[in-house]
C-alpha cells in the first residue's frame, strides 16, 4: 500500500490530513495522488467530524462596509448597498473574505438571492440583477474542495424571486412559490439535482405564496407563510410540506404560525420543529405549539439574519437602523446570549447566509 507520508504509517498520516484547514483543501488536491484520492472520500469528511475536526463556518452575504458611506449618506446621496460574501469561523471567532463571484457579479452580488449548502458546495440561486433590478435565473457552485466557482443551469420557466429554498441530507434543492416579473405569486416548485445539474418540475403546492420561507426538516421541504397575488403583503399563517419519500406534498396545515407575520427568520430546530423571531422574542415551536424561549438583546433588535447549528442559535442585528451590526450566539440549552466579536469590515448587514461543517 502506498504511504501518504513517507515514513508514517497511514493511519497516523490520515490523522494529520483531518486536521488541516477547509481553505487548504485544494493544496492538498494538487499536492499527490493518494492524497487527491483520500480527499474525495466521503470517509474523509466523516472521520473529520467524528474526531471533531470538522471546521463550523457560516457563510454570509453581507453590505460591504465603505468609509466614505456614511459621509455620503449625511450629505443626501442615496446610495445602493454592494453585498459581497464573508465566512465566520466559529471555533476560532474569525471572520474571512469569501471568493468573488466569477463573471458579471464580481464586483457585488445579486439582492434577494438564496444560498444553501449541499454536502462540501456552496449554491447561489437567483436574485435580482444589482443593477438592472430583474430577477436572475442564474446558479452558481462553490466547490470547497478545489476552492472554485463554476456555473450551474439556470433555473427554467419564469423569471422568479422572493422564493423559499432550501436543501435537505442529500443533494437536492428545492425552491418554491415566490413571484413572476408581473408581480403574480406562483405555486410552482422545482428541485436542483447538484450531482446532475439538472432541474426537476416539482407538484405545484396548493396556494400561491410569495415570500415564503423554505425550511427542510427531517426529511420533508416546508413551505411556511407567504402571501397570494390579491393579498399583496398579508401574510399566511399557513404551512405546506413536501415528502421527499412520497414526492408529495401533503394537505395546508391552517394556522401553523400564531400570527400572520414575515417568517423570514424560521430555522429548524434540533430538539424542537422550528426556532424563529417575533415581536422581540425567540420563540420555538414543539408539537405545533409556540413559547418564548428567550429576549432578544438590545444590539441586535434590528435583526437580519439567524442561523442555528447544534445547540446554538445566532442572530446578526443593530440597536436601530443604519447602525453597525452585532452578532449574538443564544446557547440553547441555557438560553444565555454570547455577543461574538465583528471587526469593523464586517459589520454590514446580512442579507442571507448558511451554515455548513466542512
Amino acid at each position: 500500500m502506498e504511504l501518504l507520508i513517507p515514513n508514517l504509517p497511514n493511519d497516523v498520516a490520515l490523522d494529520c490530513l483531518v486536521r488541516v484547514k477547509y481553505d487548504q483543501f485544494a493544496t492538498l488536491l494538487s499536492t499527490c495522488k493518494g492524497w487527491k484520492n483520500q480527499i474525495e472520500q466521503p470517509e474523509f469528511f466523516q472521520l473529520r467530524k467524528a474526531s471533531s475536526h470538522g471546521q463550523k463556518l457560516v457563510v454570509m452575504a453581507q453590505a460591504r462596509v465603505d468609509p466614505d458611506l456614511k459621509q455620503a449618506l449625511q450629505k443626501g446621496c442615496s446610495l445602493k448597498p454592494v453585498f459581497g460574501l464573508s465566512v465566520l469561523e466559529l471555533d476560532t471567532g474569525d471572520w474571512v473574505d469569501f471568493p468573488v463571484l466569477p463573471g458579471e457579479y464580481h464586483n457585488g452580488l445579486p439582492y434577494f438571492f438564496h444560498m444553501v449548502a449541499v454536502g462540501y458546495d456552496l449554491v447561489l440561486i437567483g436574485g435580482l440583477d444589482p443593477v438592472t433590478w430583474e430577477a436572475t435565473a442564474s446558479v452558481f457552485v462553490f466547490s470547497f474542495l478545489t476552492a472554485k466557482w463554476r456555473r450551474g443551469a439556470d433555473m427554467p420557466g419564469v423569471r422568479r424571486s422572493m422564493f423559499g429554498c432550501a436543501s435537505g441530507d442529500g443533494r437536492m434543492v428545492y425552491v418554491v412559490g415566490g413571484h413572476d416579473e408581473e408581480k403574480n405569486a406562483l405555486k410552482l416548485a422545482l428541485a436542483y439535482d447538484l450531482v446532475k445539474d439538472e432541474w426537476i418540475p416539482l407538484p405545484d403546492m396548493a396556494t400561491e405564496r410569495d415570500e415564503v420561507k423554505g425550511v427542510f426538516r427531517c426529511g420533508k421541504f416546508h413551505g411556511i407563510g407567504g402571501y397570494g397575488t390579491d393579498t399583496q403583503g398579508q401574510f399566511e399563517r399557513t404551512v405546506e410540506v413536501f415528502d421527499v419519500a412520497t414526492w408529495r406534498w401533503n394537505h395546508v396545515q391552517e394556522d401553523f404560525l400564531e400570527a400572520s407575520t414575515c417568517p423570514s427568520t424560521c430555522v429548524s430546530g434540533h430538539d424542537v420543529d422550528l426556532y424563529m423571531i417575533y415581536e422581540g422574542d425567540v420563540v420555538a415551536c414543539k408539537d405545533a405549539k409556540w413559547q418564548v424561549v428567550a429576549k432578544l438583546p438590545g444590539d441586535v433588535f434590528k435583526y437580519s439574519y439567524v442561523t442555528r447549528w447544534q445547540d446554538k442559535l445566532m442572530v446578526v442585528g443593530s440597536s436601530k437602523l443604519d447602525e453597525p451590526h452585532n452578532a449574538f450566539v443564544l446557547n440553547l440549552q441555557t438560553y444565555d446570549w454570547t455577543k461574538l466579536a465583528i471587526p469593523h469590515k464586517y459589520s454590514g448587514s446580512v442579507h442571507t447566509g448558511c451554515y455548513l461543517e466542512i
